[in-house]
C-alpha cells in the first residue's frame, strides 16, 4: 500500500516538473523570436513614420529611389533620373530610409 502512495506521489512531481520544461521553452521561443520581431517592427514604423518627401530611400526589391508624395498608406517613389518613372508603392515595401543631408 505504501508503494502505491509513493508512485502517487512521484506522478505528482512530474506533472509540475514537466509544467516547469513547458514555461521554459515558451518563455525561450518568446526570447528568441517574438521579441526580436516585435522590436524590428517598432523600428521600422519609427522609420517611417520620419519619412518626408525628398528623403532616398531603398525598397525591398533592392531599388534606390526618391520620395516625391505621400499619402497615408502609400508613397510615390521616384526612380533614376527618368522624371517618367513614378511608382506608387505600399510604405511597407521601404526597406532603407536615408535623408538628404545625412552623409
Amino acid at each position: 500500500m505504501n508503494g502505491l502512495l509513493a508512485a502517487a506521489e512521484g506522478g505528482m512531481m512530474g506533472f509540475g516538473s514537466l509544467f516547469v520544461i513547458y514555461a521554459v521553452v515558451i518563455g525561450g521561443m518568446y526570447l528568441l523570436l517574438v521579441r526580436p520581431q516585435k522590436k524590428e517592427q517598432k523600428r521600422l514604423q519609427a522609420m517611417l513614420s520620419t519619412l518626408e518627401i525628398g528623403d532616398t530611400v531603398l525598397t525591398t526589391s533592392g531599388f534606390y529611389g526618391v520620395v516625391i508624395d505621400i499619402s497615408d498608406e502609400a508613397v510615390i517613389v521616384e526612380f533614376g533620373n527618368n522624371k517618367n518613372c513614378r511608382i506608387p508603392m505600399q510604405k511597407g515595401a521601404i526597406a532603407q530610409l536615408e535623408k538628404p543631408g545625412a552623409e
